[in-house]
């Protein structure tokens, strides 16, 4: 019988942990970035660019920095989930709103992110590290938003729906805000208890080829809410919200037909 010296022994065994480690480290690895059971194709917009920012907050940042930063995380989220995704705006110098959308044509769903004001009427002012700044604390929560006059109404308003209902499961609260009968609102609720609204006219969603919603993550003049919005833990619940959706609203359609 033959044996191994001492040395040699060790470095085989050495080499064998090494192995081991690997080999589970690749599991662990394939496991947590599981793709998921089918791949859809997102298009995430984000709302508004440089020159035309939108809301200023009640802390004085723009609108198009918030709708940036979670439409980021919401790529993150859908890539991790194992969906193709398109960022369209975030290089901030897109401004004809009507050349957005048909950049998706052919994907599954469109979202364009967005973070919400009020009626100017509701707006008061305050002093806020020197600068004079409106806020309103009348109003809070998020929105959704489908037009009758994109083509796939049906299937838009599904998965505007599923984000909805994922969201008041984790804690969120719709706004009903643009529901209300005064002027520059009355939208009506296509779905009230999850908070999605028709706007049939918004350019983003009547010129987009594809299923499409518009999404108000909260109201940033709110002086609460806007601080809320910045928590990362915050943002990263609501990512997590619609790769949930986005699985269930279109999983629906990849095993049940055709989506209309």
């Amino acid at each position: 019988m033959r044996f191994i010296p001492d040395g040699l022994f060790l470095i085989l065994f050495l080499s064998f942990l090494a192995a081991l480690a690997s080999w589970r480290f690749i599991l662990l690895l394939g496991l947590g970035f599981a793709p998921a059971a089918f791949g859809a194709s997102i298009a995430i917009d984000v709302g508004h660019y440089l020159e035309k920012p939108g809301v200023i907050s009640a802390r004085g940042v723009t609108e198009f920095e918030y709708n940036l930063n979670l439409a980021r995380e919401i790529d993150v989220a859908l890539k991790h989930a194992g969906h193709r995704t398109l960022l369209i705006g975030g290089d901030g110098i897109s401004g004809v709103l009507s050349r957005r959308a048909p950049r998706a044509s052919g994907m599954d769903l469109f979202i364009s992110i967005h973070h919400d004001s009020v009626q100017p009427r509701f707006l008061t002012v305050w002093e806020y590290e020197g600068e004079t700044l409106s806020y309103s604390d009348k109003f809070a929560g998020y929105s959704l938003f489908v037009s009758r006059l994109n083509g796939h109404t049906e299937a838009s308003l599904r998965c505007a729906s599923a984000i909805g209902a994922e969201l008041v499961r984790t804690g969120f609260t719709p706004s009903r805000y643009h529901a209300d009968p005064i002027l520059g609102e009355n939208r009506p609720f296509a779905d009230e208890a999850n908070g999605v609204h028709y706007f049939d006219n918004l350019a983003v969603l009547k010129t987009a080829s594809i299923p499409a919603l518009l999404f108000e993550a909260g109201v940033i003049v709110n002086r609460d809410e806007e601080l809320r919005l910045r928590e990362p833990a915050v943002r990263q619940r609501i990512a997590d919200g619609i790769v949930s959706a986005v699985d269930n609203c279109i999983g629906q359609s990849a095993t049940g037909g055709k989506t209309k």
